[in-house]
């Protein structure tokens, strides 16, 4: 007997294999990686611009200040060149999660889909991503002139404000109809999914935020802590 929820066979197949998807959703910075990009891109402009980029990142993560407002301002204080945040994805491969690689193959092969949201940069987060084989990143697009020179970054993006996050994980239910949504993150921005997925497991190797501890589902301080969780 055909699934009574579908009009034919063939629907009946899109809709199981559409019900079936388990999304596993990253963090990257401080997360699947131990640094956070826009400080070591601030980290290159010296030691005053770093210890400045540095403290509003940690202020927004903490949730002292909305992401909204130090976003722009950091990439002014910055002003990163193309060459810097290739630089930067070289760097976030350097310092990967030691258990990334084998706790994301390992859950790929029991049929999670992993993927990045991200209040970082997509062209640097996506070298990492590759690494990892994770096909679809979801973070911030910058641009730059000819020569490699700043010009700006996608100003309309959910993840360069509060509330973003999980705003993208609204659309990726709608896009793809999940099972199940799991999304692991060690900051505040990530804490905000909590009411949009089935699981939100903070994350505390690099950096345990209290209120990301005290408000997780589960929290771990290992990557490959998920394969007893999922």
């Amino acid at each position: 007997m055909g699934n009574p929820g579908c009009a034919s066979a063939v629907t009946s197949r899109l809709v199981c294999a559409v019900s079936s998807l388990n999304l596993i959703i990253f963090d990257c910075d401080s997360t699947l990686s131990s640094i956070e990009g826009i400080d070591e891109l601030g980290r290159v402009k010296g030691p005053g611009i770093f210890r400045q980029v540095e403290a509003m990142t940690n202020e927004a993560m903490d949730g002292k200040i909305a992401v909204e407002a130090v976003f722009g301002r950091r990439l002014e204080i910055i002003r990163p060149t193309r060459a810097e945040v290739e630089a930067v994805g070289r760097r976030y491969i350097e310092t990967i999660e030691p258990t990334a690689r084998a706790t994301i193959s390992g859950l790929v092969a029991r049929g999670w889909t992993p993927m990045i949201i991200s209040g970082g940069f997509r062209p640097a987060i996506r070298p990492l991503a590759d690494l990892l084989g994770i096909a679809r990143v979801e973070a911030v697009d910058l641009f730059f002139d000819a020569a490699g020179a700043y010009r700006g970054f996608d100003e309309k993006y959910p993840t360069t404000r509060s509330g973003g996050k999980p705003e993208v994980i609204q659309q990726l239910r709608a896009e793809l109809k999940p099972a199940r949504v799991v999304m692991v993150g060690d900051g505040v921005s990530d804490l905000e999914t909590k009411p949009v997925v089935d699981l939100f497991v903070g994350f505390g190797r690099y950096v345990v935020r209290e209120k990301v501890r005290a408000g997780a589902g589960k929290f771990i301080v290992s990557l490959d802590g998920l394969n007893s969780l999922l």
